[in-house]
Parts: C-alpha cells; structure tokens; sequence
C-alpha cells in the first residue's frame, strides 16, 4: 500500500496552543512536525504519549493517535502502547520533573528493557505547571519557590543516566536550534530500542535564559560541540577548538597551537558500544566544556523489548500442542448444552 505524502501541516492539529509566549516548547513542536513526514510512516501509524506537566500537553497539539496520562507514567503507558502494538511509531513527551522524580523508576527501566519509544525530555532545570519548584535537574544552589536559601542537592545528568541504565541512544538538542532538533529526532525514530533525546528548554516565567550561557547566537558556537559520526571533535566559531583524549580524560585545545592539529583529536564514533567516552561527552558543562550536542550515543546491543517479546510467543506457540485458546476450549472431554 502506497503511503501518501505528507507534510509537517498534516500533524498539526485544530487545537489553541496555550503554552506561554516564549516557551521553547513552541520551538520542540515545530521540530517534531518537521520530523515526521520524513520517516516514510503512515499518518494513522504515530501515537503521543505524556504525563503531566507544561510538556504534557503536547498530544493535544498533534493531529495523532494521542494519550495524556498521569504524573510519571507516561513511560509505562507508552510501553504497553509499543509491545501490543509494535507496528506503531510510539513518541513519549515528558519533562525533567514528570520522568526524573516521580516517573524515575519507570524512566530507567524502560531504558533497561529497551523498548522501541522516542522519548523526548523537555529540561528546563524547573517545575514550571506548578509554578515554579525545584526539580532534579536544577543546579545545586539554585533558588526557587521550594529552596529559598538555595537546593543543597546534586541534579540528575540525563545523559549519564540514560547510558547508565544501558542506554543505546541518547541525544541532546537546544530548543532554538530548530534544525538541528529535527535531525536529531528523524535519527531517534530509526533507532531500534529506546531513543532519549534530552531538549535544553527555556521556561520565560520560571527559569528564564537558564540556557543562555550556551544558547545565545553571540557566542553559542564557543561554547557548544555539534558531534557528527565519523567526523573530529571541532567548535568554534572560527573551527580552531576541538577535542582531545589525554590521560584518560577529555581536554578541550586550541587547533594549530602548541603543535595541535586537527589529526590529534577525538573523531566521533556514535555506535561504539563502549559507554565510558559517551558519558564523558554526556557530562561535558560549560565552562569548562563546551557542551554536546547531536546524536552522543546510537548503537544496537540486543533486540528491542517488544520483538523480543513477539519472539518469545511465536517460540512458544510453536511447540504447543494447543494453538489458540479456541483449541484448548475444545480439548479434552468437552459437551454441547442446548
């Protein structure tokens, strides 16, 4: 069956778009849009799933199979979705509190299980739909609503924990870095396993330019590294600072100086199943670092949960002696009542 073509407008739904002027959630539904007609999937074929939270209210705006659920369970919900039915492109939206706090246990075991979702965290450091609360990504000192003197706890990394929980693809975005965004979420929907894409969102009324260190145009390309597979590690404005590997650690340089060229640095390699050069990349931070973003992690080390599961049902309807439950109603001694 020829599937027609579509374009980003088809995905959009009759819905008012009622997250605030400003909000970069804006920016990550757009992306999203853009990304899908190009993955070649039936238009009845997407389903959106969230919990709760500013970003929750994604499946409202997507012209989509959709579910609202609750607080931290959209991971579960989504994986009941994907392995009854794994024809299904299955999308999770949630935020830093929704899938860090409350959904945590749900957030690492289905990394664990590696069922094939596209989870998309919104982090803005920040509960925003409750106004303004600290939440486990928010740095330590951070002043908000719920620590007035500063939050004396140490934040959640996604990256290191997404990779940590055996991970096979994590990624990281900027909400104003719209083209960027859609590539990386066209790779995540190839993925076969659990895809995370951590999207450094801006909240304008509660944690305002918490980005902007990294996100402004004036200096963004100092401060942040772009990795693409196969290529060397390379920033820069002018293209003069990359990375290297030095005593077992990563060292930020300065091309053509001390007798650095560009043969001497790190070249990206996504698919290497060795997780521990993909966490230092995950917890690269400014100053420091620059930060990364793209595709940090993209390999296959076992099958995803669902086949896995469909695989073990056909294994085992194949040596029973019964092959439906209409056949073992009608087994043994059985009697017609009229």
């Amino acid at each position: 069956m020829e599937i027609k073509e579509l374009v980003p407008a088809d995905f959009k739904s009759d819905q008012m778009v009622r997250w605030c002027a400003g909000c970069g959630d804006h920016a990550i539904l757009n992306s999203i849009q853009k990304a899908l007609p190009r993955l070649g999937i039936k238009h009845e074929d997407f389903a959106f799933i969230s919990g709760i939270g500013c970003s929750s209210r994604f499946p409202y705006y997507m012209n989509t199979y959709g579910f609202h659920g609750i607080h931290g369970r959209a991971a579960a919900i989504a994986s009941g979705v994907k392995t009854a039915n794994p024809e299904l492109s299955v999308w999770v939206i949630t935020g830093d509190g929704d899938s860090l706090a409350i959904g945590g246990n749900h957030f690492i075991h289905l990394i664990r299980r590696n069922v094939d979702l596209n989870l998309i965290l919104f982090n803005n450091q920040i509960y925003g739909l409750t106004k303004g609360q600290y939440s486990p990504t928010s740095e330590h000192g951070t002043v908000t609503k719920t620590s007035p003197l500063g939050t004396v706890e140490r934040p959640f990394k996604p990256g290191a924990l997404a990779i940590g929980a055996r991970g096979t693809f994590f990624a990281r975005t900027i909400d104003v870095m719209t083209k960027l965004s859609t590539e990386i979420y066209v790779k995540a929907a190839q993925h076969k396993g659990t895809s995370i894409v951590e999207v450094l969102q801006n909240c304008v009324i509660f944690s305002d330019k918490v980005w902007a260190d990294i996100s402004d145009r004036k200096y963004r390309d100092d401060r942040v590294i772009v990795l693409e597979n196969d290529q060397p590690m390379i920033y820069g404005k002018d293209r003069d600072k990359g990375l290297m590997l030095k005593d077992g650690g990563l060292l930020p340089v300065q091309i053509e100086k001390n007798g650095v060229t560009e043969d001497d640095l790190l070249v990206h390699d996504s698919h290497n199943p060795f997780a521990g050069l993909h966490v230092a990349l995950a917890n690269m931070e400014y100053p420091d670092f620059p930060v990364a973003l793209g595709v940090i992690r993209d390999c296959q080390e076992t099958a995803s949960y669902e086949t896995a599961v469909a695989n073990q049902i056909k294994e085992a309807q194949s040596q029973a002696k019964s092959k439906s439950i209409k056949e073992i109603m009608l087994s043994g001694s059985t009697w017609e009542v009229k």
